[in-house]
């Protein structure tokens, strides 16, 4: 019997040719040698074809160059504006101190005047009460005594507060702190002069409260 395991191997292996003609039966042409048209473009040409790698690198080299110098400007900008914004912030901080600065010194002053207006509107009520004190030492009731020691204490703790009275005898004649009630021409006086004192005066610090009334002795 015939073996036709063998015949199947046979019949299974490839068969292949070698065309070993000269000439291309497709083209014409002498099989070795290309045409002019064929000829591939030589990649050192400088048209055509694609860049060199030389060319390639210098512009990649470039486009780093201007993305450097994009992100350099666009660094240099940030900072202007983050140099802005720290100016406008300090020269804020500086005019909300200077603010605060002159609102305490206004605060500060008005306390100052609301506290002198209460102790010289106190001041001006007790002025009756000085003037009783006055007039009881000049009939002699507050010598001594109880009383007369009250009348001390009370004219000590106004002194503290600037009360200083206004009581001078043979002083010059001075409007602003005296008013003149009577003239009286005297041979003693070179100038208007201050001779008697009808109702004293007070006056807290340099600020006159109460003009004195007085007797004035003018030159003959």
């Amino acid at each position: 019997m015939p073996h036709h395991g063998n015949e199947e191997e046979h019949e299974s292996e490839p068969v292949s040719f070698r065309d070993n003609r000269k000439i291309d039966p497709e083209t014409g042409n002498v099989r070795g040698q290309q045409s002019d048209a064929e000829t591939p473009v030589s990649e050192s040409s400088g048209t055509g074809g694609q860049a060199t790698p030389a060319e390639s690198g210098s512009d990649q080299d470039a486009l780093a160059q201007a993305e450097a110098i994009l992100n350099e400007a666009g660094a240099d900008g940030e900072a202007s504006a983050a140099v802005d914004v720290v100016g406008e912030l300090r020269d804020d901080l500086l005019r909300l101190q200077a603010e605060y600065v002159n609102y305490r010194r206004r605060v500060e002053r008005d306390r100052d005047v609301a506290r002198e207006q209460a102790v010289i509107g106190v001041l001006n009520s007790l002025m009756p009460v000085l003037d009783d004190i006055d007039a009881g030492r000049q009939h002699g009731d507050l010598v001594e005594g109880p009383f007369a020691a009250i009348a001390g204490k009370l004219e000590g703790i106004l002194a503290t507060y600037g009360l200083a009275r206004i009581d001078e005898v043979g002083v010059a004649f001075d409007p602003n702190i005296h008013e003149a009630l009577i003239q009286q021409p005297s041979a003693d006086v070179q100038s208007d002069s201050v001779s008697q004192i009808l109702r004293v005066g007070y006056r807290k610090d340099q600020r006159v409260l109460r003009a004195a009334q007085v007797i004035v002795a003018v030159p003959e």
